[in-house]
């Protein structure tokens, strides 16, 4: 596996593993077989491996704890706090206070079973707490050598300037893709001023840009993707849409659409690691398999034809979420 470096010193697999479907939200999961993808995703070389705290809730940090025991030395472990749930799984708002970022780091390492976060970051920033008090408790567990390097989610430009004068980011995960290409306008060029790594969440657009969701009763009834904008009614049909004319640039240059999908941010700069979420080995190696895919001039310019900026019909997520991103 070809390696990117976030930031100045963060070594890590070109294409990362994305640990959120195996505990919650896209349906029944299972723990044997979402370890043994975790197994052969770091046999593969793929050793960037991102979890949180609220996934599951807390479930999915014990799932990679348990899969990388033993083998801690071979992973890059990110993970993340902000989002507070309770242990019923109800959503108890966003938290950037010094005191809770001290105690979520505590909790997420005792669940991990390891020593220290390679890559900690600050879920959803807390628009009631100044980042320069939340990142400067970040710092603090740099200092104690509970975290190796910080990082931010879903931040806005002034937001990340300000994170990075307290302490340096090494890294801002964020939604990015063929249909969410908001970051190209202001995200990605101070990332780049400020030599800070991104990390594209989503990168086959929760799924829908692999072309194997054509109706929305191809989603189990507990998947929260049946509540997202982007797969309800006319924006589901408008979608599709774009689905096929991707797979159709797909067939032509030899590869599945998932594949274009991530072999499109890889081009997007050697400072972007995607991390797409796999629950199973013929997946992961599927998407892996996309670092190996070269695009073309003419592959590009065709690609930006069919998936220009705001491409996509409706907005990431329902309006209570799209609240908490760009913060």
């Amino acid at each position: 596996m070809k390696q990117r470096t976030l930031g100045n010193s963060l070594s890590v697999s070109a294409i990362g593993l994305g640990c959120m479907g195996m505990s919650e939200f896209y349906g029944s999961h299972d723990d044997v077989a979402s370890i043994a993808t975790i197994h052969r995703a770091l046999d593969l070389g793929c050793n960037f491996l991102d979890t949180a705290d609220m996934y599951g809730p807390f479930r999915n940090e014990e799932l990679v704890g348990r899969a990388i025991r033993g083998r801690r030395d071979e992973v890059v472990l990110a993970t993340k706090f902000g989002n507070m749930r309770g242990d019923d799984g109800a959503f108890l708002g966003i938290s950037g206070k010094p005191s809770y970022v001290r105690e979520a780091c505590d909790a997420s390492l005792r669940r991990l079973g390891v020593d220290y976060i390679d890559l900690y970051y600050q879920h959803r920033v807390d628009r009631t707490t100044p980042i320069e008090d939340t990142v400067g408790a970040m710092a603090d567990l740099v200092r104690a050598g509970k975290v190796r390097h910080l990082g931010l989610s879903e931040a806005a430009p002034q937001t990340i300037r300000r994170a990075h004068a307290v302490h340096p980011i090494t890294a801002l995960q964020t939604e990015y893709s063929l249909w969410s290409r908001d970051p190209e306008d202001e995200i990605l060029p101070v990332v780049r001023e400020l030599g800070i790594g991104f990390v594209a969440y989503s990168p086959i657009g929760r799924g829908f840009l692999s072309g194997r969701f054509k109706t929305i009763d191809d989603l189990e009834p507990t998947d929260y993707r049946r509540l997202s904008p982007r797969f309800q009614g006319d924006n589901f049909e408008r979608n599709l849409d774009l689905v096929r004319r991707i797979e159709e640039l797909a067939r032509v240059k030899g590869v599945t659409p998932a594949q274009l999908a991530i072999a499109w941010i890889l081009s997007r700069g050697n400072d972007i690691v995607p991390i797409p979420g796999s629950r199973s080995i013929g997946h992961l190696e599927e998407n892996i398999a996309a670092a190996e895919i070269e695009l073309t001039a003419d592959d590009l310019a065709r690609i930006d034809e069919v998936a220009p900026k705001g491409v996509a019909a409706g907005e990431r997520y329902p309006s209570a979420s799209m609240a908490a991103v760009n913060a």
